[in-house]
């Protein structure tokens, strides 16, 4: 289903998650994308995500956010970028404000190279490096039934560890 959550109300959002079993939000203005957009989008329609899924009583809820959340506000952070990582920063703890079963992953810069079907998956803060989008597509979907991964948020980048390995071994 098509759903542009800048514009949908709550209502209809959590309509279309009734019945699901869980819910990934994975959406992001992407680059070139101007400081309001982030907002309505990056955080936004996050939040609008997670509010739809509390009420459709969506327990499990995956949130892709992105690394260096922790450097937002750090003054040598281009400002264009600092928009974005304050937008995801609001994300994550409108998320973590929520009665939902969450997991925020956190992947390194996205390549659109083949997947490798290995990763390095940990509490952040890991080395900064890359991971392929297939390989994340990957691991979300490892994260839906992996209960030891619920509150806990993740850093990922591609390792030397095969994903269903990297998702099971997290404490």
């Amino acid at each position: 289903m098509l759903c542009d959550l800048e514009s949908a109300e709550l209502d209809s959002v959590a309509a279309y998650l009734n019945g699901a079993d869980a819910a990934v939000f994975a959406a992001g203005a992407g680059a070139g994308s101007g400081a309001a957009r982030k907002d309505t989008v990056d955080y936004g329609a996050a939040a609008l995500f997670a509010s739809a899924a509390v009420e459709a009583g969506v327990r499990r809820f995956v949130q892709v956010s992105t690394v260096g959340i922790e450097d937002a506000d750090s003054p040598s952070v281009d400002p264009d970028f600092a928009v974005y990582l304050k937008a995801k920063k609001l994300a994550e703890a409108d998320l973590k404000s929520r009665d939902l079963d969450w997991t925020i992953l956190r992947p390194g810069p996205l390549v659109s190279d083949a997947p490798t079907g290995l990763v390095t998956l940990a509490a952040p803060r890991l080395p900064r490096s890359s991971v392929t989008r297939a390989d994340v597509a990957a691991v979300l979907a490892e994260l839906l039934n992996a209960r030891n991964t619920v509150g806990k948020t993740l850093e990922l980048v591609n390792g030397e560890t095969p994903v269903a390995d990297a998702v099971r071994a997290i404490l």
